[in-house]
């Protein structure tokens, strides 16, 4: 993982995809950062293999397109004003895999939920459980917006 970050410094890692869920999982990780805890929001992609390397434009750029749906989820959920300890990196390789692999020293793993309202909103999308079930750390998946500051 190609990132800025400082050996020694508590962690906190959230996945990214662009939902809203995700938007909402960067803005827990924000709430529960203390002083000098970095937030590592991690993008991954990968190509679809439905399609085949046939199929796919040639001038298609997949992490160019997911660098700038992380860029518009961080502008998202924090306007102009980033949390100083933030940073980010996009990753290759099934989101699943890249953030366990990102979070295995980790203080706490925050992802979203994709649940899709009504009793389906119940289940966790297929990323957030395996992530709660293998993750080396706690896993925060939210469902919504973290409490305001008293």
């Amino acid at each position: 993982m190609a990132t800025n970050e400082v050996a020694g410094r508590q962690r906190i890692v959230v996945g990214v995809d662009g939902s809203k869920p995700s938007i909402e999982a960067l803005r827990w990780a924000s709430r529960l950062a203390g002083s000098g805890t970095d937030i590592i929001a991690v993008m991954a992609w990968e190509l679809p293999s439905a399609y085949g390397i046939a199929g796919l434009p040639t001038d298609w750029n997949p992490e160019a397109d997911a660098s700038k749906i992380l860029t518009e989820a961080l502008t998202e959920a924090f306007g102009d004003t980033k949390p100083a300890d933030l940073r980010w990196t996009v990753e290759r390789g099934h989101p699943a895999k890249v953030l366990l692999d990102a979070s295995k020293d980790a203080e706490i793993l925050v992802v979203g939920s994709r649940g899709h309202g009504g009793f389906v909103g119940l289940l966790l999308g297929s990323v957030s459980a395996y992530c709660a079930e293998h993750a080396r750390c706690p896993v925060l998946v939210a469902r919504g917006a973290p409490p305001s500051a008293r």
